[in-house]
């Protein structure tokens, strides 16, 4: 996959282009880049994606610390390339941008940028200022250059659409499951691995503590989860900490992310990991002393390991 940042114009064969967000590249997106591909393959094209960097709601908003996305831009380049797009084009989202009207964004970039020929709109997609261009302003401005426009129906799932504000929703509840159901595969986060105060290690339970500086990346609801751990090529079983450790921490500290890893004895800080989140378990929880603490400890372990097992 071929990845532009900032470019005047692009060298694209034919291009078939879809515009969007793509965050959680999830079932929904999907569908929209499989017709992208099969469309790709019918008019003997190239398959483009045009997404926008920072997202616009923290852009124009100023939410980078409120709102919360189910990606980092690293792993939608990944998840992208693995869906098989030919080329993704990151236009940085700017004041200008987000007044330009619908048929001027679509002259400017679509038509003297990228050349486009065939466009593919989501069934609630909508662009240009204030989110004004729905399919029909969309269509309209195309025609005038000569632009195939096709839109997409919507993915549904239990009765609803697949979305990710849903996604993120289910993510801050806590329901893992229906999380992953709605992104087609599992909930991830990466982060590099960081010393602790190594209080789990005095209890037989050493972690990892998983750090990210991506402050945009979601984090899931409090609690204890089962877990996959992919260290390099190699993936471990683990129980996943998110929370404040109120039974050891009285100092006030932030929310951590700290994995227990099963079988596991090697010195890896300074690495990267990036976690498979498979199933919560429970809430975190004060206990009044470190022995019940530990027994709780036992017991999760035995939770995840049926977890992974039943995978």
């Amino acid at each position: 996959m071929q990845v532009y940042k900032e470019q005047d114009r692009y060298d694209i064969k034919n291009p078939v282009v879809t515009v969007g967000i793509f965050d959680g590249v999830h079932r929904g997106h999907q569908h929209i880049l499989k017709t992208l591909a099969e469309y790709r393959d019918r008019v003997k094209g190239e398959s483009v994606i045009l997404t926008f960097w920072p997202h616009p709601r923290i852009f124009l908003a100023n939410e980078q610390y409120l709102f919360k996305l189910l990606n980092t831009l690293e792993e939608k380049k990944g998840l992208l390339e693995k869906a098989g797009v030919d080329h993704l084009i990151i236009l940085p989202f700017t004041r200008r941008i987000s007044n330009e009207t619908t048929c001027e964004f679509i002259e400017e970039i679509l038509v003297n940028k990228i050349g486009t020929r065939h466009l593919l709109v989501g069934a609630d997609n909508q662009f240009g200022k204030d989110r004004t261009g729905d399919f029909e302003a969309i269509k309209s401005c195309s025609d005038k250059f000569g632009i195939g426009v096709n839109q997409l129906e919507l993915k549904i799932a239990e009765e609803e659409k697949i979305s990710s504000t849903r996604i993120r929703k289910a993510l801050w509840n806590g329901d893992i499951s229906l999380a992953n159901d709605l992104l087609g595969y599992d909930f991830l986060f990466r982060g590099r691995i960081v010393t602790g105060k190594k209080i789990g290690r005095k209890m037989g339970f050493p972690t990892a503590n998983i750090f990210s500086n991506e402050t945009y990346k979601l984090i899931p609801k409090i609690g204890v989860y089962a877990v996959e751990v992919l260290l390099g090529n190699d993936k471990y079983g683990g129980m996943l900490n998110i929370g404040f450790r109120p039974t050891v921490n009285h100092t006030g500290e932030p929310p951590s992310v700290e994995v227990h890893i099963f079988d596991f004895d090697k010195e890896i800080y300074g690495q990267k990991a990036t976690l498979l989140f498979k199933e919560r378990i429970r809430d975190e929880k004060k206990f009044d002393n470190i022995d019940l603490l530990v027994e709780q400890l036992k017991q999760d372990k035995i939770d995840a390991l049926e977890i992974l097992k039943n995978l």
